[in-house]
């Protein structure tokens, strides 16, 4: 059934990537650019790119666009999912979605700590779900945590995700 679905899902996610953090700019954006990097290289399109600082109502602002944008099917945002008193993202993600996915931050924590960074993977509140047939994901900010939730978990998906909202 799985692999039905799969020939059926989205070849290329029409997505919207969002940066928080108080330090970036497009030209220090590494993990923003990687997150673009790897969309195009497996055929997704990028329909917007911003970053915000971790401000609740910025961040609410940017994902909230990308929700009434007709043209968005993925909403990736990467930063602010730490536990410091900056690190809003996820208080402000996880009100907005209709449908939790509660697998991705699961497993990205599974990943991070036998992959990547060992016990410090508890610190991750890395999350995804749905909200107005759109697909979110919200990784840590860090090059690595990106490249890890992209290529094993997020490209894998996505697809498969944005075309099973709009069905």
């Amino acid at each position: 059934m799985l692999s039905e679905h799969r020939k059926k899902s989205s070849k290329s996610v029409a997505c919207k990537v969002i940066t928080v953090s108080d330090t970036r700019t497009e030209e220090t954006d590494k993990s923003g650019k990687l997150m673009i990097d790897l969309l195009k290289k497996e055929g997704h399109q990028l329909i917007h790119y911003e970053i915000v600082t971790d401000e609740r109502i910025l961040i609410e602002r940017a994902i909230q666009s990308g929700l009434k944008d007709e043209k968005v099917e993925a909403i990736l945002i990467n930063g602010g999912t730490g536990v410091a008193p900056r690190d809003v993202t996820i208080e402000v993600v996880k009100p907005l979605l209709e449908k939790e996915l509660p697998g991705f931050g699961e497993i990205f924590r599974y990943l991070s700590y036998t992959e990547d960074i060992g016990s410090a993977a508890i610190l991750s509140r890395a999350c995804a779900g749905t909200a107005n047939k759109t697909v979110v994901f919200s990784t840590p900010g860090s090059s690595g945590a990106v490249k890890l939730a992209m290529e094993k978990l997020i490209l894998p998906e996505i697809g498969h995700l944005a075309w099973e909202l709009t069905r």
